[in-house]
This record gives C-alpha cells, structure tokens and sequence, in this order.
C-alpha cells in the first residue's frame, strides 16, 4: 500500500507517519525535509529566489539523497547531512517561500515520485495526496489548530537549546498556513478521498492508533 499524510506545518504528520512506518514495517518519506534541504542550499548559497536561473542552476548541480534509517531517515545534501539544520529557525522562516517555486516543486516531485513508485511507503508533505500520490490507498489530512501547532513548535525548539518566542512562533505558523493555501502550484489541500484527522489536544500514541485503525479498515476494503 501507499499512504499520503498532508496536512499543515506542526500538525505532526513527520513524528506519526515515521511510527506509523516502523509498526507497519514500511519506507519513510519525509518531502517536506526536502524542501527545507533545498532551502539550506538557497540561503548557503546566497541565490536570489527572484532568478529563474539562478534557481535553475542550483537545482541542476544539486544533490540531495534521502537514506531511510531504523527511526526516520538521513537527509544528505552535496553529500553533506542536512538533517539537523534542516530544523532551526532560520531555515524554517524561509521554507514556504522556496517551497513556492514551480521548479522547486517540479524538480522535488519527480524525484519524489521516483521513490515511491514501488509501493509499501509512507509519505508525508503538503500535496502528497493530491500531486505526488493521487492514486495512494490511504490519504489523510492531518491538523490541528494554529496555537496547538505553535505550541508543539515552540516545545520542540525550545527542547533542542534555541531561544523562542511562542506569539512569534504562532504569528509564522498563521502565515505559513496562508502561504501554502494560497501558492499557486500545489498549494495545500485535503485530497477529496482523505481522511480528515483533527489531532488537536491529543497525544501522539492516540494520533497513530486513529490512523492505524483508518488504514485497517482501507486494508479490509481492498
């Protein structure tokens, strides 16, 4: 089977879609640690978002290897690991915009697809149900409200050394939602066929049950 979990930023789809992949013995795939790897590479780079070129230069030298690992997964760009850096602040503030490039999302789309075209794989993003899978088995939208997914941002920061601010964080989580609704390319939405799934003011092991009881139902219906 193939399942696609979309949803907004901080609703938990990355934490419950890596549990779900272990309980099920199925590949991982986190796209939007992609986006945000070839984020670290615009600002590392200092390429104006602005210049087709520029962008399109960077994407055709870019090397960017997902290395699926017992609890999530590796995130190697230019043979470097990303995958802590791909997590602080300032990475996160610029993600929705260079996700909202047509040839960000062409190019990570294709290669997307490339890795799930084989099937038994969970992934999950923001148009996984709607572009990168739109045939999948299993679709769910996962959310929560603004401040529960600010707060649950502001934890994890805050847990890992950094120095936040919870109104800020909240005032971005409102502004990512605006900009991921409102691009034009892929903008987020609940696949007609998902699963809608409010995780507000639940914990993550009642998150996982409710999906692993969609998924068995989906499983008896095929």
């Amino acid at each position: 089977m193939r399942i696609a979990i979309d949803g907004p930023a901080g609703a938990g789809k990355s934490t419950v879609a890596k549990m779900l992949a272990k309980r099920l013995g199925y590949k991982y795939l986190d796209t939007g640690a992609m986006y945000r790897a070839v984020t670290v590479l615009a600002l590392d780079s200092g390429v104006s978002l602005d210049d087709d070129r520029e962008v399109a230069n960077l994407l055709k030298n870019c090397s960017l290897e997902i290395i699926p690992e017992s609890n999530g997964q590796k995130i190697y760009l230019n043979h470097r690991d990303v995958t802590e850096i791909i997590r602080t602040p300032r990475v996160s503030e610029m993600v929705a915009q260079v996700s909202a490039l047509p040839m960000v999302r062409q190019y990570l789309t294709k290669l997307q697809q490339d890795i799930v075209a084989k099937g038994n794989v969970i992934a999950d993003g923001r148009d996984i149900g709607t572009v990168v899978m739109p045939d999948a088995e299993v679709k769910i939208f996962l959310t929560a409200s603004p401040q529960e997914r600010a707060r649950r941002r502001y934890q994890e920061l805050i847990e890992k050394g950094f120095s936040v601010n919870y109104e800020e964080i909240l005032q971005d989580v409102i502004k990512r939602d605006e900009m991921d609704q409102n691009r034009p390319i892929s903008p987020l939405r609940q696949a007609r066929d998902a699963v809608l799934v409010d995780t507000t003011g639940l914990n993550i092991e009642e998150v996982v049950e409710k999906l692993l009881e969609i998924i068995r139902r989906k499983k008896d219906v095929l």
